[in-house]
């Protein structure tokens, strides 16, 4: 018995990309740091990023127009994952737990969708609570 076969319809005109190109992607520390800088800076109850140390020389950066972004934030970076250590300065009367939380939450989002790497932890450390008006005296 004969089977006749229908032509199946041409197919559409599709654009086909290479293969992606072999090779590495890597990024640094300091990019991460920088990402995650910005982002934990824009936490509700986030006065500050650093430590005593590290705000006295962000102000003078920021004095001759030069700001670190990642000041605060340590990063380290393996293959595929990320781990962060991130110092915050609080506002008061904020719930400093509440900061905490919000701020591991936004390291991890913005690492995982900017980046596209894994956290593997962030450790928050609170080193100071900024009481309003403690900057007029």
């Amino acid at each position: 018995m004969a089977t006749s076969r229908t032509p199946s319809p041409a197919a559409p005109n599709l654009t086909v990309l290479p293969p992606a190109s072999p090779g590495k992607t890597v990024i640094t520390d300091g990019v991460i740091a920088k990402i995650t800088g910005l982002a934990v800076r824009d936490v509700p109850g986030v006065h500050a990023l650093g430590g005593g140390a590290a705000r006295a020389i962000g102000a003078i950066r920021s004095a001759v127009g030069s700001a670190d972004l990642s000041q605060g934030v340590s990063v380290e970076v393996g293959e595929t994952q990320v781990a962060v250590d991130i110092t915050v300065v609080a506002d008061y009367p904020v719930s400093v737990q509440k900061v905490a939380d919000d701020v591991r939450a936004a390291a991890y989002a913005v690492i995982q969708e900017l980046v596209g790497m894994e956290v593997t932890e962030v450790n928050v450390t609170i080193s100071d609570v900024h009481i309003p008006g403690d900057d007029e005296a």
